[in-house]
């Protein structure tokens, strides 16, 4: 099977390359179509109005001068029309609750699934000032998505998973199917004159009980069912 990887943190993100390790345990055809820069946070942007440079950088390697959207875009309609899955992260930095409208990450697979395509979007939630260990992330990639592969996928809908900060040596934690939080990202800002700086904190953030962001940051592995 052909799997096209992406994200939105640029293809030298070092989630891109877990996921690629991940993958590669199922004996499937990964090939990385990825942004040149960062978009994190952009959404479901896309390019209409001025070219997308695709850059080759091997058979199975392309940096793409656009968004996660374009990227998913391209690939589907020219480069790998034959793709079965598409898989984007790891992103570093959770993706949870109301981040799915925001998050580049996300928005790439929910592209796939206009096209009828699954997809799985992955994130990573950093706890704190904590660095992640890309290497749990890896193993908790490939737990997740031999679950998932195994699962009927249902047309129109695209699976969305975040994985706890697990520190070194911790057991594999409850794959937990949930509901995404129906609550507000923290609104808490700094005025200074007519200036508002954003001071929220993600970690304070308000959750809805058993939902996604609840079972998350109790060190659960969060997977949300998303519908278009």
């Amino acid at each position: 099977m052909t799997f096209i990887l992406t994200n939105d943190d640029g293809i030298d993100a070092p989630g891109i390359q877990a996921l690629l390790q991940a993958v590669s345990q199922f004996g499937a055809n990964p090939i990385i179509v990825a942004p040149q820069a960062p978009h994190s946070g952009c959404g479901h942007q896309v390019t209409t109005t001025k070219p997308i440079q695709v850059q080759p950088l091997s058979p199975v390697e392309y940096a793409i001068g656009g968004t996660p959207a374009d990227c998913v875009r391209i690939a589907l309609n020219h480069l790998a029309p034959e793709t079965r899955w598409v898989l984007s992260g790891i992103n570093a930095g959770g993706n949870l609750g109301s981040d799915v409208y925001i998050s580049g990450t996300v928005a790439a697979v929910r592209e796939a699934a206009f096209y009828r395509i699954p997809g799985v979007a992955l994130s990573q939630y950093r706890q704190g000032g904590r660095a992640i260990d890309w290497s749990i992330a890896t193993q908790l990639t490939t737990h997740v998505l031999q679950t998932l592969f195994e699962r009927t996928w249902e047309p129109g809908t695209f699976w969305n998973v975040n994985l706890p900060h697990l520190v070194a040596n911790a057991p594999l934690p409850d794959i937990v199917f949930c509901s995404p939080c129906t609550q507000p990202l923290p609104g808490n800002y700094r005025v200074d004159g007519e200036a508002f700086y954003y001071t929220g904190e993600y970690a304070k953030r308000q959750r809805d009980a058993n939902s996604d962001v609840d079972v998350c940051f109790s060190g659960r592995v969060a997977v949300t069912c998303i519908r278009l």
